[in-house]
This record gives C-alpha cells, sequence and structure tokens, in this order.
C-alpha cells in the first residue's frame, strides 16, 4: 500500500503544480525522483540518467520536428493571412445566423489541416467574438464553442489528422495517421452532433433569460477592418496538401526505403539500422508539412517574408516549450512505470477484461492527470503499450484500432482546469474558469464519451 501511495501522491503532486501554473520541465522531474527517494533513495541518480533522461532525449529525437514544422506551418498560416481568409469564407458559407456552427467548422478546418490549436485560439477569437456579439450570444459561450471545433474531433478521430495525438500511436503499434477510419469518423458524427445540440441549448437558456453578449469584458478585440484577404480556394491548398500528401507519403516511404535501412557512413565500418516501420509516419508528416510551408510560400511569400524572421521565433519558441513539456512527461511517466507502486496501478487495469476499454480509461485518466493529451498517452503507452497489443493479439483486435482509440482517449479528460490550451484559451478570450470552463467541461464529457461509442461502434460492426 504504501508504494501505491508514492506512486499516487507523484501523479497528484505534479497534476498540482500545472494546475498553479508552474513549469512541469521542471517539476515533472523533481515528482518523479521524489517518488524514487521514497522508495529507495540509492536509486535517484541512476533512475534520473538512464530513465527520465533517456525517455526525454528519446521523445524529442522522434518527435521535435513535428512540433517545429507544425508550430512553423501554423504560423505561415496566419502570417500569408490565409487563416482569416478561411475564417471569412466558412462564415459566408455557412451563414453569420449559424455562429456557433461556423466557428466549429472552421476551428476544424484549421486544426485538421495542420494548425496548432493554440494557433487556433488566437486566429479564430477575433471573428468569434465579432459574430457572437453580433448575434446576441453570450460571449462566455465562447471558449466552449472553439474547443469543440478544435480540441475534439479533428485533434485525434478524424483518420489522416496531422496534429501528434494521431501521431504518437503510431511508433507504438507501427500504424499510421489514417488508422481505423471508421472509428474515426463515426466518433467526430457523435462528437459533433451532442456537441452542437449542447451549444444550442446553452444558446437558447441564455436568450430565454434575455442574457445578450454582455458588457466590460476583457480583451476585446478590434473589429476587423474591410481588408484584402487571399482566395479562400489558394488559402485552403496548403491545407489539403498537408493532408493528400500525408497519406501518399504514407505508402510511399516503406516502398522507398523497405522494412528497416542500412547506411554506413564514410569511414566508419558499423552499418547505422534505421527501423522505417516504426517512424514512416512520423517521417510521412514531416515531409507534408514541409510541402504545406512552400506552398505557402509560393503564394505568398511577399507578404510572409516580412514578418517570417521574427514570427518564426515565436514559433520555434512555441515548439521548443510544448515539446520538452511533453517528454518531460513522458521520462516522468517512465520512472513512474519503474516504481513498486505502479505494478498495483497496473495490476488494477489489467483487471479491466476488455483489452480497449483497459487502454481507454488508461490513458484518459493519465491524460487528465497530467492536465496532457501527449503526455497521459506517452506515459500510458511507454509503460503498457507492450500489455495492450498482446491483449488485443490474444483477442483479435486489429493494431489500428488500438491506435484509434488511444489517440481519442488522449483528447478525452486532457482538457481539465489545468490543461494548458484551457489556461490559453481563457485567457486569450478575457474569461475565466468561473464563467467558461462549465462548457469546456461538458465536451471533455462528451469527447470523453465518444471513446466508449466507438468501442461500442467496433464490437457491434465489426468495422475499423
Amino acid at each position: 500500500m504504501y508504494d501505491f501511495i508514492v506512486a499516487v501522491a507523484a501523479l497528484a503532486f505534479l497534476m498540482f503544480v500545472a494546475y498553479r501554473g508552474f513549469s512541469v520541465i521542471l517539476f515533472a522531474p523533481v515528482a518523479a525522483l521524489g517518488a524514487v527517494l521514497l522508495t529507495d533513495p540509492s536509486l535517484v541518480p541512476p533512475m534520473f540518467t538512464s530513465v527520465f533522461m533517456d525517455k526525454m532525449v528519446a521523445f524529442v529525437k522522434l518527435y521535435f520536428p513535428v512540433f517545429l514544422l507544425g508550430a512553423v506551418f501554423g504560423k505561415v498560416i496566419e502570417l500569408s493571412g490565409f487563416s482569416k481568409s478561411i475564417v471569412a469564407a466558412v462564415i459566408k458559407l455557412v451563414g453569420r445566423e449559424r455562429t456557433m456552427l461556423s466557428i466549429v467548422l472552421v476551428c476544424a478546418i484549421l486544426t485538421y489541416g495542420g494548425v496548432s490549436v493554440f494557433v487556433v485560439v488566437f486566429a479564430v477569437y477575433p471573428f468569434a467574438a465579432e459574430m457572437f456579439r453580433q448575434a446576441g450570444i453570450p460571449k462566455r459561450l465562447i471558449p466552449g464553442t472553439i474547443a469543440l471545433g478544435g480540441f475534439t474531433f479533428t485533434m485525434d478521430a478524424l483518420p489522416g489528422s496531422p496534429q501528434i495525438q494521431n501521431i504518437i500511436p503510431t511508433t507504438f503499434f507501427k500504424t499510421n495517421t489514417w488508422a481505423a477510419p471508421w472509428l474515426g469518423i463515426a466518433g467526430a458524427v457523435f462528437i459533433l452532433l451532442v456537441g452542437l445540440t449542447y451549444l444550442n441549448w446553452r444558446r437558447k437558456q441564455a436568450a430565454a433569460r434575455g442574457e445578450g453578449y454582455g458588457e466590460g469584458h476583457h480583451n476585446e478585440p478590434e473589429a476587423y477592418a474591410d481588408e484584402a484577404l487571399p482566395n479562400p480556394w489558394i488559402a485552403m491548398l496548403p491545407l489539403v496538401m498537408v493532408g493528400v500528401l500525408n497519406r501518399v507519403f504514407i505508402g510511399w516511404i516503406p516502398q522507398a526505403y523497405g522494412a528497416t535501412h542500412e547506411m554506413t557512413l564514410a569511414g566508419g565500418t558499423k552499418p547505422i539500422v534505421t527501423e522505417i516501420s516504426k517512424i514512416a509516419g512520423i517521417w510521412a508528416v514531416e515531409a507534408a508539412l514541409l510541402v504545406g510551408i512552400l506552398t505557402v510560400l509560393v503564394f505568398a511569400f511577399k507578404t510572409v517574408s516580412a514578418r517570417f524572421a521574427e514570427g518564426t521565433k515565436a514559433a520555434v519558441a512555441g515548439s521548443l516549450m510544448a515539446s520538452m513539456n511533453t517528454a518531460s512527461e513522458y521520462g516522468f511517466g517512465a520512472i513512474i512505470a519503474g516504481l513498486p507502486g505502479f505494478l498495483i496501478i497496473a495490476d488494477a487495469l489489467k483487471a479491466i477484461p476488455n483489452p480497449l476499454i483497459n487502454e481507454a480509461i488508461t490513458v484518459t485518466t493519465l491524460a487528465g492527470i497530467t492536465g496532457s493529451a501527449t503526455g497521459g498517452m506517452s506515459i500510458a503507452l511507454a509503460a503498457m503499450a507492450e500489455q495492450f497489443i498482446a491483449a488485443a493479439h490474444a483477442t483479435g483486435i486489429p493494431l489500428e484500432v488500438l491506435h484509434r482509440v488511444a489517440s481519442m482517449s488522449s483528447g478525452g479528460m486532457d482538457t481539465l482546469p489545468h490543461n494548458g490550451a484551457v489556461i490559453t484559451l481563457l485567457a486569450v478570450t478575457g474569461l475565466t474558469h468561473r464563467q467558461s470552463y462549465g462548457d469546456i467541461f461538458a465536451v471533455t464529457c462528451i469527447k470523453t464519451a465518444s471513446v466508449f461509442v466507438v468501442i461500442a461502434f467496433y464490437y457491434l460492426t465489426g468495422l475499423y
């Protein structure tokens, strides 16, 4: 029991400091090594060097280029004016009277095209504020609306999403980002329909009380002037290129390089072996994002180049922070997984007989504790992927299904109050947890429920 309390206390401490706004990069090793200290003090130095740092560096090695290219891609989309053009086009197509649907679709298009959810918040908020004001919808409903469009189905449910939450499982299950497309689509439809129903219900409640947009708000954006925006079809092209080429490269890379690739450097004697099957999905996303960036530059070089230096500094800094936060949590998870207390937790989870429900509960629980979809999933898969795979093989479940369930589960309870994206969203919109978190939490619950809907859909139909 003592070992169990130590493991849980380390998780609780990390959640507490994250909620209080302290750096996870600093406190993840503190929490992990504190647990080691209380278990076996002599193991603190070797666990730090040989477990925490090894796992942290391994994560950065695999995923930092994805974080970096994704951040740069999102920034050039922003600098080029393409994001504004897409927003304006969707609003014109759907109609201003369907304000909430318009904002959800805009967020969905941008995130599915590879734009970071943080960039989406900054890009969409000014339009959302103006539309909500004109429609007389309370401003406090904006965060829930943006969360539905940006933090849910396009992030990890729809097949082919280039977001990191859909990429991490590829290295554990040797799948690709298009894994289990039917399950992803089914989950996305559920989230979209139930989420929009909820938001419209909240809007009608407010209207019945005579509540409008409100006054005295903070961080109110200036209304956009009638500026000349790029052609929306051109603005969409980079997003389409990323999605299509990601799928093309996934098939082409293994054909070009084989299952493994060997090379011997000049003057070297021992060949360097690369297991292509494990990293083909990552290479595909990186290559697609590179082409997406180049596509933006082809059509908007003059506009982007004027602010490229300063803009990319911010993008690089953001990608470093995001990747190091997640890598630190990854190292934390590796240490906790090596402690006796975690074996008690793992054994308890093993008591759940269904491997998909086991995986879903494990991933979403850890994502909630860490306040990070990528962090929670990384911890869970680093510790228990082999167990999930063995259980899947024993019950005849394809690894593609494991991929989709893990990916969607990571975006379940991750958006608890201490989640970085939630804190950013509220800060940008000038609202507080008390004013708007209730709607974000409702979206969080809908997203979590969708995972179990997807699992039921798989067992009922056999489709994946």
